[in-house]
């Protein structure tokens, strides 16, 4: 099994590897325009012309400006995590280890990137309003995840009150760790998540 952690591409086809590279040269010419000149005053045909693509090309991969900061490739990670695990065990259970093996095994300038755009997220208002439909994206998925384990529809009340919490309990973790660095991303988020198996 190819080694994610030195290629996180390298177990996908040629074509899914050049549009990943594609995503990810777009993402870090944005942040360094951003760095150097500010959200504002940076443009989409700006960050295309580092990236050296066109500005077609951005809006094949994102919608608007805000989406080069907000998206991620980590949904579909943890769905692959999640389907490696024995289904035994609570979801928080379940989830913690994903999380957590997934953060855990990330290497420091990956995590340097999430907390920087996550930055962002918390304090540029343009970005903050698009990231609520992100954010329930990600809450949908982790709706489907729980619901198979509990053999439950992903509406459930329970399975919903299941990932509410848990997606609380990340929101907090990453205002944490915005404003200290220094403590480890997938250390605070098991830990939040513990207290949720636990019943705090």
């Amino acid at each position: 099994m190819p080694d994610s952690r030195s290629d996180p591409y390298a177990s996908l086809g040629l074509r899914e590897r050049k549009k990943a590279r594609t995503r990810k040269a777009l993402q870090e010419a944005a942040m360094r325009l951003i760095r150097e000149q500010g959200y504002d005053a940076t443009t989409v045909d700006q960050i295309a012309a580092a990236a050296e693509v066109s500005p077609a090309t951005f809006f094949r991969y994102f919608p608007t400006k805000e989406d080069v900061i907000i998206q991620d490739e980590y949904d579909p990670m943890f769905v692959e995590r999640w389907h490696e695990l024995p289904a035994t065990g609570t979801p928080i259970r379940r989830i913690r280890e994903v999380i957590h093996s997934t953060f855990g095994e990330l290497p420091q300038h990956e995590l340097d990137a999430i907390r920087e755009r996550t930055a962002l997220m918390f304090t540029t208002p343009q970005v903050k309003a698009r990231v609520w439909d992100n954010w329930l994206n990600t809450q949908h998925l982790f709706d489907d995840l729980i619901g198979e384990h509990l053999g439950l529809p992903a509406a459930h009340p329970r399975v919903r009150a299941t990932t509410g919490a848990m997606m609380g309990a990340i929101l907090a973790v990453f205002e944490t760790w915005i404003a200290d660095p220094g403590q480890g991303l997938a250390e605070l988020v098991d830990e939040a998540l513990s207290y949720l198996e636990a019943g705090l």
